[in-house]
């Protein structure tokens, strides 16, 4: 399951236009600047276990073996997608053996995330002694994904999506390699397809290039690459980034960048009832009721859909999501939810009050329940001024602080003078 050299044969493009050298990596001068962290350990010469985070296409395999070649260190090689325990003590063993002979092991691990807690905990003990040198390579957030015990002994990096600058870079090296010319329009599609991923980028172009027999164009990368293609995963980050971004252009106000994030959603292949759930929560936690329709629309936009399906269906859920953006916002009853399960976790089970209690039976009658209750709507303005409904030892607690917005001011403006009636009914007793 691992290895410790390349086979050439049948190599493609994006294999063969590795980075020979440091030097030639592009896109992540973040990283392997000569005053980064990284690119001072590379000048050193020297190398420590590492965990190395980015999209897919953004060099993370490329960049461990430089830094092993550079740290004059073995290679060794494992994926997670194949590889199990028995695979990791394997290549431990064949580490050992090295060390002995004075030779320190690189074990690079792709796709780290997909190895159980089982699996990444194998690797502790020989990381911990300096057996390997641990360089774990992943698409998805080690927060989430690596264990805190193997986070402790590696450092992150953060590799970041290739921008236009490094891909053309990439493509003149690929020009070169396949003897071909390509269009400035080219170029410009090819870029635009890639999407940040420069293995993908350089799949196409190859694509191309058996199709061609001359310059390579514009329309003859639209032929080969078919449906553009955009990075959305709908259990890892881009996910989870993407929903946080509409929620908050949503409490933003900004109708164009929330409908934006969702069409983005809709078009990675996003489950539309998963928005349209979440869109329900919107409209509560962050509108409430300054626009208390807000979480009819967005029910009745869950019922729409699932009454059409797609595509037809998420036009009801866009609509939704523009109302949202448009109305005015109000977070108070999210602040009065959140408060007032906090201060029900933290006080004693206080006891109903007995003006409070029913009383369907004589004998709770007789015992007190429901004495001196005072029918709302028997009094003034159908409001009992000075009626206490909460436990003695709260009495005059608030949560609900109503905002100025929207239906909110009303609803403030109504409490404001209840809460007056209060005051007039205590001072008169």
């Amino acid at each position: 399951m691992f290895t410790d050299s390349a086979n050439d044969e049948g190599r493609p493009l994006a294999d063969r236009l590795r980075p020979t050298g440091i030097g030639d990596v592009v896109g992540q001068d973040h990283l392997l600047g000569p005053e980064a962290s990284l690119g001072r350990l590379v000048n050193e010469g020297r190398l420590h276990s590492m965990i190395l985070w980015g999209p897919p296409g953004s060099g993370k395999t490329t960049l461990a073996k430089l830094l092993a070649e550079r740290a004059e260190m073995r290679w060794l090689s494992l994926s997670a997608v194949l590889a199990g325990v028995r695979d990791v003590r394997e290549a431990v063993k064949s580490a050992e053996a090295t060390l002995r002979l004075g030779e320190r092991t690189v074990l690079f691990v792709d796709e780290v995330h997909r190895f159980n807690k089982a699996q990444q905990d194998a690797f502790l003990p020989h990381v911990e002694k300096g057996t390997v040198t641990f360089i774990g390579a992943t698409t998805e957030n080690p927060s989430f994904e690596v264990n805190a015990a193997l986070l402790s002994r590696a450092r992150v990096y953060v590799l970041r999506p290739l921008d236009a600058v490094a891909l053309e870079k990439v493509l003149c090296r690929a020009e070169a390699e396949l003897n071909v010319s390509i269009t400035d329009a080219g170029k410009v599609l090819l870029v635009e397809l890639a999407d940040g991923d420069a293995r993908r980028m350089l799949n196409v172009l190859e694509t191309v290039a058996q199709l061609s027999d001359g310059a390579i164009g514009e329309e003859l990368v639209q032929q080969a690459a078919g449906t553009r293609w955009r990075r959305f995963d709908k259990g890892g980050d881009a996910f989870y980034e993407q929903i946080s971004a509409l929620h908050k252009a949503v409490r933003g106000s900004d109708t164009d960048a929330a409908l934006y994030w969702c069409c983005r959603m809709l078009d990675g292949g996003c489950d539309p009832r998963y928005i349209a759930r979440r869109l329900v929560r919107m409209a509560s936690e962050d509108i409430g009721n300054a626009d208390p329709r807000a979480l009819q629309l967005t029910l009745a936009a869950a019922d729409a859909y699932d009454r059409l399906g797609s595509p037809e269906g998420e036009l009801a859920i866009a609509q939704a999501v523009l109302y949202l953006a448009s109305v005015p916002k109000s977070n108070a009853a999210y602040r009065a939810f959140g408060a007032a399960m906090e201060h029900v976790r933290e006080t004693p089970s206080y006891s109903v009050p007995m003006h409070l209690r029913n009383a369907p039976t004589r004998l709770m009658k007789e015992m007190g329940y429901g004495e001196n209750y005072r029918y709302a709507h028997d009094e003034q303005g159908a409001y009992a001024a000075g009626e206490c409904y909460f436990p003695e030892e709260l009495a005059g607690r608030r949560y609900y602080e109503p905002t100025d917005r929207g239906l909110e001011a009303r609803i403030r403006a109504r409490l404001e003078r209840l809460r007056a009636l209060d005051r007039d009914a205590a001072a008169a007793q």
